[in-house]
């Protein structure tokens, strides 16, 4: 009786599965279409392949089994032949196998065959990772994730986690993020038109929605806040200024005020020496400063005119007001983001660019410039250097040294368009709050013994 329900019950499961896998493929993009044919052929060959590739062991030992059901006189039996168990997922790009690692047949032998496999597959490219004891992640991609343009929509809603800074994917689709923790400061180099500005423009997008973060900016390129590339977002911006000097230096010992009113309170406020170890919040925000086309407000004037003269006071003192906010409000929530074209000496002094442990370069036309960027290891890489991504297919395109792995990664950023980026910022104005009020309520809030300290430049 049990035996006649077997048949209809596999059969329906059977059918459960067609329909789902039938669903599945028909509600896919073009490209996972073709990446889940591919996965197929992937499973179906893999036995023979691995076999062409050495990724397999012969096992002399007979089974327990053959053993027990062994007769005396018998030959020995043949040795198995032992291949990988894997599982493979299709995506846009291409495939990602899982799999097990054998006796001899370990990361660095998966490795070594890496190109074999990405030919027998037909992928562009193929990397070996480790994913945990005993298992391996093959990455296998049909096509270039860094010459395909991708768009990123902001979805309104706040990070989850507020020190994950979501950059875009690498050259095998893996998603690329780097940790705003304890980081005091970033560069972002590039030749004019590379994605500079696009990149900080999703930053503001991704975090605006959050209470917990405070924008700030400084633009170089423009003279007013309805000019250039944050006219869209000014309004999540609590201060804005332009190319004038005067402003500039205005807000940087505004900034400047803020963090050492910060670093005075954070332990009796906080509780803690640095912001980090309980989080920004909406009464302590993560302060960001942007400073977009830097090298206008650090230059060097050199004249004996009295108009030189001043410019050349302002800049430097712009420079010392800078570089304090990057050496000293890391611990207190300040973080500052450089933006220059190149970020040589003369555009950002050494003593603020090489404080910044992260460093991003777009496309630059000299090693000169990667190194002044990425510093003198990207010469040992000249396959990432951002010198290679010259061609307008690399529009977008970033390199950076990975945090916590050896060498260099190129990043596709994604593109965020004016419209999305306006109704981010209209949306989220209501949000814009100064800092300095946010620590005056603080240390003002019933059920403090302490009162509110005095401006420390008073």
């Amino acid at each position: 009786m049990e035996a006649s329900y077997a048949l209809p019950i596999t059969t329906a499961l059977i059918g459960v599965w067609l329909v789902w896998t039938v669903g599945r493929y028909v509600r896919a993009d073009k490209g996972t279409r073709v990446s889940m044919r591919q996965a197929v052929r992937v499973r179906w060959g893999w036995v023979r392949l691995a076999r062409m590739a050495g990724l397999t062991v012969t096992d002399k030992t007979p089974s327990l089994l053959t053993q027990i059901t062994a007769q005396k006189d018998s030959p020995p039996p043949a040795p198995r032949i032992l291949t990988p168990k894997i599982k493979v997922k299709p995506d846009q790009y291409g495939v990602i196998v899982q799999a097990r690692t054998l006796p001899q047949v370990g990361l660095e032998e998966y490795q070594k065959s890496a190109r074999f496999l990405a030919d027998a597959w037909r992928c562009t490219r193929v990397s070996v990772l480790p994913n945990g004891p005993g298992r391996v992640e093959i990455r296998g991609v049909r096509s270039d994730p860094l010459t395909t343009p991708t768009t990123h929509r902001p979805t309104g809603f706040p990070p989850v986690d507020l020190t994950r800074w979501e950059l875009g994917i690498d050259e095998y689709a893996a998603k690329v993020c780097v940790s705003l923790a304890n980081v005091p400061g970033v560069t972002v180099a590039g030749v004019p038109g590379a994605g500079k500005t696009s990149t900080v423009n999703k930053f503001v997008c991704d975090f605006a929605p959050s209470p917990s973060v405070q924008i700030v900016t400084a633009d170089g390129k423009v003279s007013r806040a309805s000019e250039g590339d944050y006219a869209d977002l000014v309004k999540r911006m609590f201060a804005f200024c332009g190319d004038d000097l005067d402003e500039a230096n205005a807000l940087f010992k505004r900034l400047v005020e803020l963090r050492k009113r910060r670093s005075a309170t954070i332990r009796d406020v906080l509780g803690v020496k640095n912001m980090w170890h309980v989080g920004p919040s909406p009464q302590w925000p993560l302060t960001v400063l942007i400073i977009d086309e830097a090298h206008t407000y650090f230059r060097e004037y050199k004249g004996s005119d009295a108009t030189t003269k001043l410019l050349a006071a302002l800049t430097a003192e712009n420079a010392r007001l800078v570089e304090d906010l990057v050496k000293k409000g890391r611990s207190v929530g300040i973080l500052v983001i450089l933006i220059s074209q190149k970020t040589t000496g003369d555009a950002i002094p050494t003593f603020i660019r090489d404080v910044c442990p992260i460093g991003l370069s777009f496309a630059q036309k000299t090693v000169e410039a990667a190194v002044a960027a990425l510093g003198d290891d990207i010469r040992n890489w000249p396959d990432a250097s951002p010198v290679t991504l010259q061609d307008p297919a690399y529009v977008g395109v970033a390199v950076m040294a990975m945090q916590g792995r050896p060498g260099y990664a190129r990043i596709r950023t994604p593109y965020v368009s004016d419209a999305d980026a306006a109704r981010v910022a209209e949306a989220t104005s209501h949000l814009t709050a100064d800092p300095d009020l946010c620590l005056d309520d603080l240390l003002a809030s019933p059920g403090r013994t302490t009162a509110p300290l005095p401006s420390l430049t008073k």
